[in-house]
């Protein structure tokens, strides 16, 4: 099938950074160097749950004052803003209060923006069950593709984040096309190279070699880089049996990629919050940024609730 992947995934004129106070560096680096790189609007986006408690001097009634809240958190990322603007990028600071998950996803319907980057935190012993918690509940339902710099991203601000190799997870699923098309736009966009990867688990292997060759599942993951691409980018396929994640992990130091792109059909928050997930594990160890496309963005291409392939127990980017 062809993808229709929206031009704005792959080149994005607006990119929304969702911010901590005090920021995460690494997101903000990279949310930069991709805004500088696309010539794209960049809007520092932050929600807080914390509200500024002031007392009146005339009554003495202590209220909550919103308006100094927000002044406060624009006042903190103001100094972003300054770095954004003397790089030459249009900059504007969005701070609202509330659940930052519920507002980030709520600013997406509102505005046209085209990418999401933001970071998140080493899962510890302890916070287990809650840190992460606003990047797993966006990428799983944005309506546009989400970066995610995690904890182990090596700082690549020294060279602004150069994409030079895409590694892009992809099954035997119908989903795969969109995803593959998609790594496939951003491959040409950045004048990088292309690898597909597709593992097969070991208790499936036998199962899934009695209907097709490594050869025959070559050419269908091939097939899902769009013709007109062919000609412009350098495309790796690459099929092994193995764990998914400990595979992608592995392709990704080895092949030295600065991206992965994964898709999060079927994606579940229960197996977010346990970590037993490819996607959640890879977020939390991969060495470069990580896209997403949530179950939304597959049905903006036409990719709904899809019956797995008979032959397989995995797909990859599930949580």
């Amino acid at each position: 099938m062809a993808a229709v992947i929206k031009p704005g995934w792959s080149k994005p004129s607006t990119i929304l950074f969702a911010s901590e106070i005090p920021a995460n560096e690494k997101a903000f680096a990279f949310a930069l160097a991709q805004a500088a790189e696309f010539g794209a609007d960049l809007i520092l986006f932050h929600a807080y749950d914390t509200l500024v408690v002031s007392a009146s001097e005339t009554s003495g009634i202590r209220y909550y004052d919103y308006a100094a809240a927000a002044r406060a958190e624009m006042k903190s990322l103001e100094p972003l803003a300054q770095r954004v603007r003397q790089a030459g990028v249009r900059c504007e600071i969005v701070v609202r209060p509330g659940l930052p998950a519920d507002q980030i996803l709520a600013f997406l319907r509102e505005r046209e923006i085209d990418r999401v980057v933001m970071g998140t935190h080493s899962p510890g012993p302890i916070g287990k069950l809650l840190v992460g918690s606003v990047a797993e509940a966006v990428l799983r339902t944005a309506k546009v593709p989400v970066c995610i710099v995690g904890p182990d991203v090596v700082d690549g601000s020294y060279r602004n984040f150069a994409t030079r190799a895409i590694l892009c997870a992809v099954s035997l699923h119908e989903a795969s096309y969109v995803v593959a098309g998609f790594a496939a736009e951003l491959a040409a966009q950045h004048n990088a190279r292309l690898i597909l990867q597709h593992v097969i688990r070991p208790q499936e292997r036998a199962e899934v070699l009695a209907g097709c060759s490594i050869e025959e599942i070559e050419t269908e993951l091939l097939s899902m880089v769009p013709p007109e691409l062919h000609d412009k980018i350098a495309v790796q396929i690459i099929v092994v049996p193995g764990d998914p994640t400990e595979e992608l992990l592995y392709q990704c130091r080895a092949q030295q990629a600065d991206l992965i792109v994964l898709g999060a059909q079927g994606a579940s928050a229960f197996a977010a919050i346990t970590r037993h997930g490819v996607v959640y594990k890879v977020l939390a160890h991969a060495h470069c940024p990580v896209i997403t496309l949530s179950p939304a963005v597959l049905a903006e291409c036409g990719i709904h609730g899809e019956k797995r392939h008979p032959a397989e127990a995995y797909m990859a980017g599930v949580f």
